[in-house]
């Protein structure tokens, strides 16, 4: 797919990429029976109890499962299974969809008495076990966003009442449309809605309602609405994406939740900017190449996007997405 995805505060390390992992063995246990969300909810904090705990021999684990977090597949029990010190506590978004047995999650936790943000994909096989397992953890968090990241918004968590809520294939399709208008650089290819703000890694990015005078960007892009903002071409140094997921749904919350990985040549130092009065470019002249590995939830009710919680870190440019 052609271009996609916000704009993130640089301020993340690149991730290292390895390419073998090991089968991983596990003792017998007993299968998943996850056939409503309820169950997906409580497997998520099953798997955080676990990695806290240091322990992937409490969950049911597939003999060939595999793991990846921050683009680097590892055997389980590595990465965050060696260093997770505290599970999420008030910021927590989940995202279960029993019809494909899969579960994504957003929140805040702790590594090594630190503060992380991190979004999650676990996948149960037929079987009944946990085969697929992603992590994707951001380290480096602005301490000036950190109350953004205390509780979830209420929009976010709010239910949708059982009449007004979306077929699977219609709330699926909605949250890929974001990326196409992310693509385009239009606004009008997704049904976002007037009110939709975006939140990145905790910052305000669209609908902030943040005035000129508090924030050190020229001109403030952050303070125009989501749409508006795409339709001016900031974001037109973002070149491709790759491994574009949205996995999870969940009809009763109007939650979708997507994974991807965005890819930044930094050859375009300069483009044009519309709709801003008295801007005409952009300039991103010291910007060195990257790769944006990120996750979106989106808050769909009414046919629209209302709300965006998004998280990703830099890795090196053109690195592996990990499942290859």
């Amino acid at each position: 797919m052609k271009k996609t995805a916000g704009i993130f505060l640089l301020l993340f390390a690149c991730a290292t990429v390895s390419n073998a992992q090991p089968p991983f063995v596990v003792p017998t246990r007993e299968p998943l029976e996850c056939t409503d969300r309820q169950c997906l909810v409580a497997l998520v904090d099953r798997y955080f109890t676990a990695l806290v705990a240091h322990d992937p021999g409490q969950l049911p684990f597939a003999i060939n499962a595999r793991f990846v977090e921050n683009v680097d597949s590892k055997p389980i029990g590595e990465g965050l299974w060696q260093t997770a010190s505290a599970a999420p506590s008030s910021f927590k978004i989940y995202v279960p969809d029993p019809t494909v047995k899969e579960v994504g999650f957003m929140g805040m936790m702790e590594e090594k008495g630190k503060p992380v943000m991190i979004a999650i994909r676990l996948k149960i096989n037929d079987e009944g076990f946990i085969n697929e397992v992603e992590h994707v953890v951001v380290r480096y968090l602005d301490k000036r966003n950190m109350k953004n990241l205390q509780t979830v918004r209420p929009g976010i968590l709010a239910v949708v009442p059982e009449k007004q809520r979306m077929k699977r294939y219609e709330m699926v399709g909605i949250a890929y449309s974001y990326y196409d208008a992310l693509v385009m650089d239009n606004g009008y290819l997704s049904p976002i809605a007037d009110d939709c703000a975006r939140r990145e890694n905790g910052s305000p990015a669209s609908n902030s309602g943040i005035p000129d005078s508090a924030t050190d960007e020229r001109p403030n892009y952050s303070a125009l609405k989501t749409a508006q903002q795409l339709n001016t071409n900031m974001m037109d140094y973002i070149d491709d994406i790759d491994n574009v997921r949205v996995f999870a749904v969940d009809s009763a919350t109007g939650l979708a939740i997507g994974f991807s990985h965005f890819r930044h040549s930094m050859l375009k130092k300069v483009f044009p900017i519309y709709g801003m009065p008295g801007v005409t470019t952009r300039e991103m002249l010291d910007m060195p190449a990257f790769d944006l590995p990120a996750a979106h939830v989106f808050k769909i009710r009414g046919g629209q996007i209302h709300e965006i919680e998004a998280l990703g870190f830099m890795a090196g440019y053109m690195s592996p997405t990990g499942w290859e």
